[in-house]
């Protein structure tokens, strides 16, 4: 079995390599041609252990994460967890990933897959709310999705905003960062917003105006009780994207709207059936945008294939016995 620690994982994939197999993966969802039991989801201690399996035609896979939140008090990461990947013809394990690292990439690859099909026109500026480890990634995926010139940053902890401008540009050298002083100012200067919090309550105003004709990627809200989203976006909304139908069940973005009426069932649509429809994307990228994503083990496996098929090739790795 071949263990790929964090650094192999980086070395083995490029950004848009992920954006492309993450993109088929959601293609993939809507053929129903693969199988995926509902993830494992158990709460202890205030918690979150998730125990996520799926099966392809190529092979299978099993990310074990576990979420404990009060882990930075410990100078511990507060995502922890490893992806298991296996032959799908003889079940034999032959891979071991890092999976902090899979799923931040994974995850970043996912909301810039429908930042690729639904930012502005022309949009050059990028906004992030969350200065966390997902935004490191998340940065580096939009903008490999988009060419952006200049992105905002803000979180509530002042220090965060700091250390992930400090850090990005060596890996964008050719964007400009700058540390916003609120909310309101970030959505004034991007036409492009990702939400990485786990806020239990809105992070953006209530106010359509200043929500009005931008593209929005929620990565945060994966709990009922969670939330990122105002009342006023949903106003503005011709339809909800998510990555999966399971979002409808595990995100308070979601559940909440649907509950008090401010959108549809029939509103909410996996991005997978948006990208085989003939929706003309044109007029949709004048419009406010909104795609949620909760996450899934499909993007898993297919992440971690393509990455062990490039890790073999590259003779990255170390072979470990079971």
């Amino acid at each position: 079995m071949l263990y790929l620690a964090e650094k192999d994982i980086l070395k083995a994939v490029s950004v848009q390599e992920l954006l492309d197999a993450v993109e088929a993966s959601m293609r993939l969802y809507e053929t129903g041609e693969f199988h995926m039991p509902q993830r494992l989801h158990v709460d202890h201690g205030g918690n979150t252990l998730l125990l996520m399996p799926c099966f392809t035609a190529d092979c299978f896979g099993t990310k074990l994460v576990t979420l404990f939140p009060r882990n930075p008090e410990l100078s511990v990461p507060v995502l922890n967890g490893v992806m298991v990947l296996n032959d799908a013809r003889t079940g034999v394990p032959v891979a071991l990933l890092n999976g902090p690292v899979l799923t931040a990439l994974r995850t970043a690859a996912v909301s810039a897959v429908s930042i690729r099909h639904l930012a502005p026109e022309g949009a050059r500026s990028l906004g992030i709310i969350g200065a966390g480890v997902q935004a490191f990634y998340q940065v580096q995926a939009a903008c490999a999705a988009r060419k952006f010139t200049h992105v905002f940053v803000f979180d509530l902890v002042s220090e965060e905003t700091s250390s992930l401008i400090d850090k990005l540009p060596q890996e964008l050298p050719h964007v400009k960062f700058h540390g916003a002083k609120s909310v309101e100012g970030l959505l004034k200067e991007s036409a492009v917003i990702i939400t990485a919090t786990t806020s239990p309550d809105p992070v953006l105003p209530d106010k359509e105006e200043l929500l009005e004709g931008r593209h929005f990627a929620g990565i945060g809200s994966y709990k009922p009780n969670m939330r990122e989203f105002p009342k006023a976006l949903f106003g503005l909304l011709d339809a909800v994207y998510v990555d999966t139908d399971h979002a409808l069940e595990e995100s308070g973005d979601l559940i909440v709207p649907l509950q008090n009426g401010w959108i549809t069932k029939d509103q909410v649509v996996t991005f997978g059936r948006f990208l085989l429809g003939d929706r003309p994307k044109e007029k949709l990228r004048r419009q406010t945008t909104l795609f949620k994503s909760v996450g899934m083990a499909l993007f898993d496996v297919c992440a971690s294939k393509l990455i062990y098929d490039n890790a073999l090739e590259k003779g990255l790795g170390q072979e470990i016995a079971l």
